[in-house]
């Protein structure tokens, strides 16, 4: 009798709601160097055939697309505030445009979803992905490596928070040649860390 042959780990899935085109190729491209598997759909037809395949631990809503008095919200709170014990499978994560911000944080903070109001930077947006990822156990540890612990440089470069752009922007958090090529180092050696370590699916059930 042969030896079974493992099978590799499912990625996790993400999937990201905003009917802004530019929005979503950003978040797909932060989320993509991860090694996430990401779905990008614009309107809440599209979030709930996906939710329908069960193939996704979080998903990342902008609250201008989504609102909070639709049957998408209702559903979508429903879905992610089971507690971890009853064994929750996914979470969300709201994007708020700080220009509307009043419109959607009272509902969210009521419904005790999480959010952030952008502009934020991708440091502290990937930190609140891991959060929720480890949280339902569909990863093992928060995304708190090297690349993320040249704090001097967080704390002398502080975000403006003034454009309504999905990040902040460059001349809020600039970097100088070294302080990029030495970002650039520990985000290759990380990488080779994460490609070099077995990595096992410890949330939800394969399809």
């Amino acid at each position: 009798m042969g030896t079974p042959v493992p099978t590799a780990p499912r990625q996790v899935g993400l999937l990201v709601v905003d009917e802004d085109p530019a929005n979503g190729a950003a978040l797909r491209q932060v989320l993509d160097s991860e090694g996430w598997r990401v779905r990008v759909v614009q309107d809440c037809p599209s979030l709930f055939a996906e939710l329908k395949t069960g193939e996704y631990s979080l998903v990342i809503a902008n609250a201008a697309t989504v609102g909070v008095t639709t049957r998408a919200f209702v559903t979508l709170r429903e879905l992610c505030t089971v507690p971890v014990e009853e064994g929750a499978r996914l979470r969300i994560l709201y994007l708020v445009p700080e220009l509307v911000s009043s419109q959607f944080v009272g509902a969210l903070e009521a419904g005790h979803l999480p959010y952030v109001v952008r502009p934020y930077h991708f440091h502290e947006f990937l930190e609140k992905v891991s959060d929720l990822l480890v949280e339902i156990k569909a990863i093992e540890t928060h995304i708190r490596q090297v690349r993320y612990e040249f704090g001097d440089l967080r704390k002398k470069k502080k975000q403006a928070g003034t454009s309504n752009s999905m990040f902040a922007s460059r001349e809020s958090f600039s970097y100088s040649d070294e302080e990029l090529a030495e970002y650039e180092r520990q985000e290759a050696d990380a990488s080779k860390t994460r490609r070099n370590k077995p990595r096992t699916n410890l949330g939800g059930s394969d399809r």
